[in-house]
């Protein structure tokens, strides 16, 4: 028979590695979650091509997808996750903004140069205004009533959102890329990198005021506002970085390296993070520390995949997919964590 001090020798030794055991655990974090985690995969149909850019109505949750290798726009329901219908007989559709003092949907076509208007619940055609050739992005300024559209040679086209007619344009000097309204300033900032610089246009009088070279930065595809720091964030594509730029005086504050082939990115303000959408596959995630962007997360798409929205309304990034490797043509639906 075993001894009893053994015995309780033995037991106290079982209780001292289980707590032992208990605090280790206790002081081992648990794994940090993704910046982004996927919620849900909505099909978009029989969409082949390239996507191009998104825009939404809040009111209705729906997503209009500008699906420029289809001719087509996707109309997405976020609530019920499905497609609702497909708006065809588009020329390249690459820029879609939305309107909700007028509910109108505005379509810009790479193919013929036109704005194409849809009206209202059902988006009933609501005539087109022509521009020129590669009508391209499109930004939507609501309280004033104005929509700014990149095309051609070197343009952006002001149109009158009450009278759908085109009121003046600013000339640059290249085909603009992505571009931004500073709400505060009246300031419109413009990447255009055919041209190596980024201008800076003065929305109430219509007129460049100046340009900023980006040096040995090339290609400056897409372009997010920080106007609480007032700062101007690019990102670049020869070589992948993220340029921080004062928006007051065009000095570049910080720059970062980035993921290949970007061609969307847009500031989380709530989180003070960055979201880059990258063709080579990838949601790069940084986060905000004063005047530089750290990366904090890689996250893995499909390769092609380059267009995003960030819907601050609805707290989600939306990522078009087209149809290959990852499947059908789909939008991916990304959820933050905390």
């Amino acid at each position: 028979m075993m001894d009893c001090r053994l015995l309780l020798a033995l037991c106290m030794l079982a209780a001292a590695r289980a707590a032992i055991a208990a605090l280790v655990t206790a002081a081992t974090p648990a794994p940090a979650a993704a910046p982004l985690e996927l919620e849900a995969r909505i099909p978009l149909g029989d969409v082949h091509g390239r996507i191009d850019h998104m825009a939404m109505d809040v009111a209705r949750q729906r997503l209009f997808v500008a699906e420029l290798g289809n001719d087509t726009v996707g109309v997405v329901d976020l609530a019920q996750r499905r497609t609702l219908r497909t708006i065809g007989g588009l020329r390249e559709p690459q820029g879609i903004g939305y309107a909700a003092s007028t509910d109108t949907l505005y379509v810009a076509n790479a193919g013929d140069g036109t704005v194409r208007l849809y009206q209202g619940a059902d988006l009933k055609p609501a005539g087109q205004i022509a521009l020129g050739d590669d009508a391209d992005n499109v930004r939507v300024d609501d309280p004033a009533h104005r929509l700014y559209v990149g095309y051609g040679s070197g343009a952006i086209a002001v149109i009158d959102t009450a009278s759908r007619q085109s009121i003046a344009e600013v000339p640059l000097r290249a085909h603009p890329e992505s571009f931004q309204l500073e709400p505060d300033s009246g300031r419109l900032y413009i990447n255009i990198p055919d041209a190596r610089q980024i201008a800076v246009v003065d929305r109430g009088e219509g007129k460049l005021l100046t340009t900023w070279p980006t040096a040995a930065l090339r290609a400056n595809f897409p372009m997010a506002l920080d106007p609480v720091h007032r700062q101007v964030i690019v990102i670049f594509r020869h070589p992948a970085t993220v340029g921080v730029f004062d928006a007051r005086t065009g000095r570049l504050l910080s720059s970062a390296a980035a993921c290949g082939d970007a061609d969307d990115a847009f500031l989380d303000a709530r989180r003070d993070r960055l979201y880059v959408s990258c063709g080579e596959g990838l949601i790069e995630v940084f986060a905000h520390r004063g005047e530089k962007f750290e990366s904090i997360a890689r996250i893995t798409t499909s390769p092609g995949t380059r267009t995003s929205l960030f819907a601050a309304s609805a707290d989600r990034l939306f990522l078009a997919v087209r149809a290959g490797g990852a499947g059908e043509a789909a939008i991916w639906v990304y959820r933050p964590s905390p």
